[in-house]
């Protein structure tokens, strides 16, 4: 399970290098036809991949967590959903101004864009730092085995259902 977990932060962290290269870019000129290719494949990944993420770490990481009789732990883990709550309002706002720019339009104001994409990537960051620093471990340590099997299992075959159907497209 954790590896499929520890995969997305990855990505995660591709994704943002891009959608900043981006941003970047779009503060200067329009962006090439390749680049609005590449604005859209990150778009998409926060609508799926991102999203799908956060629920599986919320069904499978954090009832654990919750569990604990550690005080720290619990309110950690408290911060790191009201956290997912705040990355998707964020993205729900960056979505509209993104998918216009990858539609080669240009209405949104840029300078908030720019702006909106820095607090975006710096909430996302430190909530991974968090996840990886405290979270994960502690759940590594409270998960029975057989529980992370069939998370990873469930993880697996979602996976390459999508690989699947992109495949397809």
């Amino acid at each position: 399970m954790f590896d499929f977990l520890d995969h997305s932060h990855q990505q995660l962290q591709r994704q943002l290098g891009v959608l900043k290269r981006l941003a970047r870019q779009l503060a200067q000129d329009e962006l090439t036809a390749r680049e609005r290719d590449e604005l859209r494949q990150v778009i998409a990944w926060f609508n799926t991949d991102a999203r799908q993420h956060h629920l599986d770490e919320e069904k499978h990481v954090f009832p654990a967590l919750l569990e604990s009789s550690d005080e720290h732990v619990v309110h950690t883990t408290r911060r790191l959903r009201q956290d997912h709550g705040w990355i998707e309002e964020n993205w729900l706002e960056l979505a509209p101004s993104l998918e216009a720019a990858a539609g080669g339009y240009s209405w949104f104001d840029r300078d908030t864009l720019a702006h909106g994409v820095a607090v975006f990537e710096q909430l996302c960051l430190d909530h991974l730092v968090l996840e990886e620093s405290l979270a994960y471990p502690e759940a590594r340590e409270r998960i029975h085995p057989a529980d992370l099997e069939r998370a990873g299992v469930e993880m697996a075959r979602r996976r390459a259902e999508r690989e699947a159907r992109s495949a397809k497209r």
